[in-house]
């Protein structure tokens, strides 16, 4: 049988990073010892008393059935009492919440829910790729919106073209950022609800990075008074709680668009293991637990050992206010592939080029504070014998 590809997997961009992997596996099966400073994934393990409530709930014979289509009530309810403690938002957990297998469930859903096809949908770039592949599966045409540093890595709304504007039905945004680790001021927020208002366009905020900050905690968009009525902001378990691999988050906001995810997830899948809610329950209920603060006083450890190592050297690296990834700048007279083949070839230290994410982000790279203070160090060290 002849196979073709189907045409929304043609339509999608190629993966840039490819030639960096590639290098890497190569380091790797030398028997070199590469520091992964590319991996946005966190090394710690999940906090021990979340593992003890998953240990409770996988011997409950009840959570051994099909899960809840929309979650567990009560781990719904923890994520409302959460929104309200923390961003003072009042949500209903029945309507103006949802559970999600992670994040990526949404934003890979999402569009399925809210967009006909040749809708457009707005996409930040640099960004989370899915933003992307999920508006092409779903019928709808990407527009690119240019996160540059002088607009603060914020989406310039008063560049979007009136016509775009007009047949734009959905639009993301993701701070703090990956890759860049902006923050949103509140201020930007009561704009942006005020254009999405006029413009009659649904609002999606990917808030994975929530509670990994340094300095002023971020600010939901749903602070924003009538942000409910076209806003929704999905929330993940992986970041705050180290349990990228447990698959766990929600999505909350406007009930309409809620409740037509719900739909589209009830058709695709069963929902996360009860179990897991459980456990996450416990996560939310305790997200000042002395653990998990704990993680980000490491973050900041690292963050500081990091960029205070590399600005040292001459490589210009800020300190972000929250993520937990660095976002510097390349040496000058290299572009920034040449800076990470460099990198990983004479440091074996895995770093990913700016330029990857967009051609406007060349001059830029990032790297994730995923290993330990003594292994940034070292990668700082190996970095810093390179002659430039």
């Amino acid at each position: 049988m002849a196979f073709e590809k189907s045409d929304r997997l043609k339509a999608l961009p190629p993966y840039l990073f490819i030639e960096i992997d590639k290098k890497k596996r190569a380091k790797i099966a030398s028997g070199a010892d590469v520091i992964n400073l590319g991996v946005g994934d966190p090394d710690r393990p999940t906090p021990k008393f979340i593992i003890d409530k998953m240990a409770e709930a996988i011997y409950d014979p009840k959570n051994h059935r099909y899960p809840f289509d929309e979650g567990v009530p009560a781990f719904k309810k923890s994520a409302a009492a959460f929104f309200k403690a923390r961003f003072g938002v009042e949500l209903d957990s029945d309507n103006q919440i949802l559970t999600t297998i992670g994040s990526k469930d949404a934003v890979a859903h999402l569009p399925l829910a809210v967009v006909n096809p040749d809708d457009i949908v707005l996409v930040p770039k640099p960004g989370y790729p899915v933003y992307y592949s999920g508006a092409i599966f779903a019928g709808g045409r990407p527009f690119v919106l240019d996160l540059t540093e002088a607009n603060g890595w914020l989406p310039d709304l008063d560049a979007i073209p009136s016509d775009v504007a007009a047949q734009a039905k959905l639009m993301w945004i993701n701070y703090p950022n990956n890759p860049t680790a902006a923050t949103a001021p509140l201020s930007y927020y009561e704009k942006l609800v005020a254009w999405a208002k006029a413009h009659d366009v649904i609002i999606a905020s990917d808030l994975a990075y929530s509670e990994t900050y340094f300095d002023e905690p971020p600010h939901s968009l749903l602070e924003v008074d009538g942000a409910l009525d076209c806003c929704v902001e999905l929330h993940s378990l992986s970041k705050t709680f180290n349990m990228t691999g447990w698959r766990l988050g929600f999505v909350a906001g406007n009930a309409d668009v809620v409740g037509a995810l719900a739909q589209v997830k009830g058709n695709c899948d069963s929902g996360q293991f009860n179990a897991i809610q459980w456990a996450g329950k416990e996560a939310i209920d305790h997200y000042q637990h002395p653990d998990v603060l704990a993680m980000t006083e490491t973050y900041r450890q690292r963050r500081d050992a990091l960029c205070d190592g590399l600005t040292a050297i001459g490589i210009d690296t800020p300190k972000p206010n929250a993520s937990f990834f660095v976002w510097g700048k390349v040496p000058k007279g290299y572009t920034s592939m040449e800076f990470a083949a460099k990198v990983l070839d004479q440091a074996d230290t895995v770093i990913v080029p700016g330029g990857g994410f967009a051609p406007h982000c060349e001059g830029y790279f990032r790297a994730a504070l995923t290993v330990d203070v003594a292994r940034l160090q070292e990668a700082v060290e190996r970095i810093g014998k390179i002659n430039w």
